[in-house]
């Protein structure tokens, strides 16, 4: 059972999120926030496998929460899906870089976003198509300035090929069919990957992969 805890200010858009999960099989609302602090101390009291979260809020956003989460989390921190009213939020960048799992818009369709939540639980990111568009275009505007490809010196050869594939947007399961290898496997090598980096986060090692031109920007899958 994947426990999520649901993060918006809005009475009723919480609520309804808080409906749909509870009548889809295979999730459980672990509990409701209204801001960013009580989000962090009920990520922390509940430990939930997914936090659905807003990213405009009063107070403490859904930004700065996600980075306190997951830097009090334990071994397994949860994924932090972000749900945003638009496509051009300023903070969407910011929250990827703190390790954000994922950014869906609220007009995204109810079975969608149970898929995004479940695929959030499994390690995977998930990004909606628009904001993929929007973080590309910024890429490519930024360049690689903000690291250097020898910050990638440490990685083997099949570590290169695991971070490059999932930059692209492939699941696990995905690239193990790619190198034609076991998915526990692919699971290890992205794991020693993110050590090696330093990252917490599947989606911080999309960033670096953009970043060091590991992969060049284009067009981008969609989900």
């Amino acid at each position: 059972m994947t426990r999520v805890l649901v993060v918006d200010d809005q009475d009723l858009i919480r609520a309804g999120l808080v409906a749909l999960i509870r009548a889809a099989p295979g999730l459980e609302v672990a509990g409701e926030a209204t801001d960013g602090v009580s989000a962090v101390t009920l990520a922390a009291e509940l430990r939930p496998d997914v936090v659905l979260m807003d990213i405009r809020m009063p107070g403490l956003d859904g930004v700065a929460a996600t980075g306190r989460i997951l830097s009090a989390a334990p071994k397994e921190p949860p994924g932090i899906l972000i749900l945003t009213t638009f496509d051009l939020d300023e903070y969407v960048y910011a929250a990827l870089r703190n390790g954000a799992s994922g950014f869906l818009l609220k007009d995204i369709k109810p079975e969608r976003l149970l898929a995004a939540i479940h695929t959030t639980a499994a390690g995977d990111r998930i990004f909606a198509p628009s904001v993929t568009r929007r973080l590309i275009e910024a890429y490519t505007r930024a360049g690689t300035q903000g690291c250097t490809p020898q910050r990638l010196s440490a990685l083997t050869g099949r570590e290169l090929e695991v971070l490059r594939l999932v930059a692209t947007g492939r699941s696990n399961a995905e690239i193990a069919t790619d190198l034609t290898l076991g998915e526990a496997t692919v699971k290890t090598h992205l794991n020693r990957v993110m050590t090696k980096l330093g990252l917490s986060s599947r989606a911080q090692a999309v960033v670096i992969a953009y970043e060091s031109g590991l992969v060049v920007p284009g067009s981008p899958p969609e989900i």
